[in-house]
């Protein structure tokens, strides 16, 4: 089991959760943040610390955003990532999930209520 980012991420990739981290397994992708189920430790740190709730255990992702926890599994598989050892590695990523990457401008109120 892993936690999985979901749909309130896409477009404000807000970064408390990858400060909060112990084991660098949040990435960053053009439009949204991924965790890497082979990293994750399922330690929940990052969890409590995202603004904008996005982030679910795996067995508790709403039913609505089901497909994101495929989303954060093929991230990792499209361009050949894999498991880089730590998000630092990698840095920033210039692609995303087809899924997400197809979205339209997503959480634009959020954003703006927020500062971002």
């Amino acid at each position: 089991m892993t936690y999985v980012i979901a749909q309130p991420c896409v477009d404000v990739k807000d970064r408390a959760c990858v400060d909060e981290c112990p084991v660098d397994c949040i990435y960053e992708g053009e439009r949204s943040l991924y965790i890497n189920a082979d990293e994750c430790v399922d330690c929940g740190a990052c969890e409590p610390v995202c603004p904008t709730e996005a982030i679910f255990y795996e067995d508790d992702v709403p039913e609505e955003w089901e497909d994101y926890t495929r989303a954060n599994i093929d991230f990792f598989e499209l361009k050949g990532l894999g498991s880089p050892g730590g998000a630092q590695r990698t840095g920033a990523l210039d692609y995303d999930d087809p899924m997400i990457a197809a979205l339209p401008p997503q959480n634009e109120e959020w954003k703006e209520a927020n500062g971002y």
